[in-house]
């Protein structure tokens, strides 16, 4: 008997058709397109199906080739914002390999700078990001709960319940929950 395949997420069908859309509108083959992003054409090719769901750092790269922030991106497969967003009706996504969980908090608006998101890692979740979506990106980190460990270029920074860290993203960044419990924390993005 053949077993079914499950359908593949709604989201991750919004998400891989607004990521077949922009790719378009930049006139970019998959070639040029995974030479721009560093991501296969085989890759970027499952995720515009949605025959996989894609991580947080190939949607990274993908941001930092379009120049928007993850939010932004996210935001685009989304309803009409609106001024409120009540809690149960926040978009959640999931990189199910790294452990990460990703709620985007603020009512989502092209138009605005800054944007609040609640980050969730597991206990040993590490994620690396090899640049900014955009340069000069300005984010907050203020752990909410357990322990967090963000390294910015060669400096790492140990933030626990309710210690925030302030930077600008140039460069590479890793986000590890060094546990021994699950971290859960605010992240105010501001583009420049």
């Amino acid at each position: 008997m053949k077993q079914q395949e499950a359908a593949p997420d709604p989201v991750d069908v919004r998400l891989g058709a607004r990521l077949a859309e922009l790719r378009a509108e930049h006139g970019w083959s998959l070639k040029e397109l995974a030479e721009r992003s560093g991501v296969s054409r085989s890759t970027l090719s499952r995720a515009e199906r949605a025959e996989t769901s894609p991580t947080a750092s190939l949607l990274n790269r993908l941001c930092a080739v379009y120049g928007r922030t993850m939010s932004q991106l996210l935001s685009e497969i989304e309803a009409a914002p609106a001024p409120v967003v009540r809690a149960a009706d926040q978009p959640v996504w999931q990189d199910r390999a790294s452990g990460f969980v990703r709620r985007s908090v603020s009512p989502p608006h092209a138009g605005l700078r800054g944007e609040l998101v609640e980050g969730r890692l597991t206990a040993g979740a590490d994620i690396s990001y090899d640049r900014p979506p955009v340069p000069g990106l300005e984010q907050h980190i203020w752990v909410l709960e357990g322990a967090l460990a963000v390294t910015v270029g060669d400096s790492e920074h140990r933030l626990d319940e309710g210690d925030c860290l302030r930077l600008r993203v140039w460069g590479p960044t890793r986000f590890r929950c060094p546990g021994p419990d699950d971290v859960r924390y605010v992240l105010a993005v501001v583009r420049p």
